[in-house]
């Protein structure tokens, strides 16, 4: 059955919107705020989210953030926002789509059918286990046998990202691309000191590396 997690603090949207799509045959996760939302997402895997921006602790745009940071699941943006650079912004955070409101639900049944045939299948999980370490990218928490690990917002980036494309090797340039943009792409020493770090703190032998593996020349791979 597929999952379709929707967050949104209108209540009784939410409600027609789980009565609609579940007399379809989906199953229906909601959430009334981004951190439930992005707890919810981490802890069932949705096979598509559907993000209202108007949300009560964060912009939705964080939330869209958030989940594509560790997730390539098809995500809707459903708002009153009208303005174009609205929609620019939802798009370029990782949106597939956006739909306006007040909206059909005929559209937007037809907006998620066409969603999950544009996605890739794949197996993706919020919570990884690095040596003696659990880190949960939804909730940008990472802890070991002696409690909370602090990781800077930078590590969690470059984690993020090799997460996205565990077992592979993801090339110096992207990395330095994604993280610092592009003016950046020949400075792997910021790489060299940023994952040293995040040996130090997650790897049960930091000099020899079981999980964050480095290809000399090339890049790195997160091993599972």
């Amino acid at each position: 059955m597929t999952r379709i997690l929707i967050v949104d603090d209108d209540e009784p949207l939410l409600l027609a919107l789980r009565i609609n799509f579940t007399s379809r045959g989906y199953e229906v996760q909601t959430a009334t705020d981004g951190a439930d939302g992005l707890a919810v997402a981490g802890h069932h895997s949705p096979d598509l989210a559907i993000i209202d921006l108007g949300l009560p602790d964060v912009d939705g745009i964080q939330v869209v953030e958030g989940l594509r940071g560790w997730s390539q699941v098809p995500i809707i943006v459903l708002s009153a926002r009208h303005s174009e650079a609205a929609k620019v912004a939802a798009l370029d955070a990782g949106a597939d789509d956006y739909v306006t409101k007040p909206f059909g639900v005929n559209e937007l049944l037809a907006r998620i059918r066409a969603a999950l045939r544009r996605g890739t299948p794949t197996v993706e999980t919020a919570v990884i286990t690095i040596g003696a370490c659990t880190v949960d990218l939804s909730a940008k928490r990472a802890s070991g046998p002696a409690g909370d690990v602090r990781i800077t917002p930078t590590e969690w980036h470059l984690l993020e990202i090799l997460a996205r494309h565990a077992g592979k090797l993801v090339e110096h340039r992207q990395l330095l691309r994604e993280v610092w943009g592009p003016r950046y792409e020949t400075e792997t020493n910021y790489l060299r000191v940023h994952f040293a770090n995040l040996r130090r703190k997650l790897e049960q032998d930091p000099a020899r590396p079981r999980h964050l593996i480095t290809q000399p020349g090339i890049g790195y791979r997160l091993d599972l």
